[in-house]
């Protein structure tokens, strides 16, 4: 009977240490192989389908988003937006706290000529397949005048929306109304400065606490003190390319940074600041505890505990057959 007694503490064993891929998680390192995208322009995390990405081409592709499995970099699902014309510069994405994923066609290649552009939303469909959305068209203004933005973000618990515009010498936070209006135009607001950064996209963490704002070669993560943003470090980026996404990881402690181009890569970092209790703002390394210092994560620790206790169970079982 030893034979079956060791397969099965090697199977136990084995199962006991498993740790769920992180691929499933989301917060691994792919490739968008999709070779439709070819200027991913924003990156947003689902909250309905762990490890997909929404993502969307620059301009000149239609009303499409795509729906990406960081597991494989392929395409799983193609959302093609109806009841919103022809887009002329999607540039972000993001997802709000009522299910539904906001899009930004706030681009403008003709440096802030445009009289208004665009924000469309539409529900995050519960079935990852190519499928048809009709999205709602909301008319978009600045209180100061027309301007180049690539950043729009939805916070997590109010669902507002703000866009940070485009300006290589720094620009600013503006924040739209309590609710957007599909009728009428929506008149964003000037809130916080924004300096020293040429900003290409923005992203909230799950808990609405923190903001990051990239740039083509650096990024800057704020507090964000009820809007009224405070600047808490700055942060490298990973070198892709032309840099133009970052998202939050769905749990929050990683940040996703995206780039244009054909076969782009999407590269983790630890999100900023936080600790793991931060309900999803955590900095992703839970690697070492301060008081343990034994390199095991959290994860592996029960995996181990668990295959000790199945070994415990196991010989005392042995032992219990030996004595009969």
């Amino acid at each position: 009977m030893r034979r079956p007694f060791a397969l099965l503490a090697a199977a136990l064993l084995t199962g006991a240490l498993a740790v769920p891929a992180s691929a499933a998680d989301g917060d691994e390192e792919f490739t968008i192989k999709d070779p439709r995208i070819t200027e991913s322009s924003g990156l947003a995390a689902s909250r309905q389908h762990p490890g997909i990405y929404w993502t969307h081409n620059d301009s000149d592709d239609g009303a499409h988003l795509y729906a990406v499995d960081s597991a494989t970099g392929e395409t799983v699902a193609t959302v093609t937006m109806s009841g919103v014309g022809s887009p002329r510069d999607v540039e972000a994405i993001s997802i709000g706290p009522d299910g539904q994923i906001y899009v930004g066609d706030i681009g403008d290649n003709l440096g802030g000529t445009w009289p208004y552009v665009w924000i469309y939303r539409l529900p995050e469909p519960k079935n990852l397949r190519d499928r048809t959305i009709k999205a709602t068209q909301y008319v978009v203004k600045y209180s100061d005048g027309a301007r180049d933005a690539e950043s729009l973000v939805v916070h997590p618990k109010t669902g507002r929306v703000y866009i940070v515009d485009k300006n290589e010498k720094g620009g600013h936070l503006y924040e739209g109304p309590a609710r957007l209006s599909p009728s009428g135009s929506n008149t964003f607001r000037p809130v916080a400065a924004v300096p020293d950064l040429e900003a290409t996209d923005a992203t909230l963490s799950p808990d609405g606490e923190h903001l990051v704002v990239r740039s083509y070669f650096g990024a800057i993560a704020y507090d964000w003190n009820g809007g009224k943003i405070k600047k808490k470090e700055r942060l490298g980026v990973p070198f892709l390319g032309q840099g133009e996404s970052v998202t939050y990881t769905a749990d929050g402690k990683k940040l996703m940074y995206g780039a244009e181009g054909a076969d782009s890569p999407v590269e983790p970092q630890d999100a900023p600041g936080g600790s793991e209790s931060d309900s999803g703002s955590g900095s992703g390394s839970p690697a070492t505890s301060e008081g343990g210092g034994d390199g095991l994560s959290g994860s592996l620790k029960t995996g181990a505990i668990a295959a000790g206790a199945v070994l415990i169970a196991l010989l005392g079982l042995r032992g219990l057959r030996r004595r009969k």
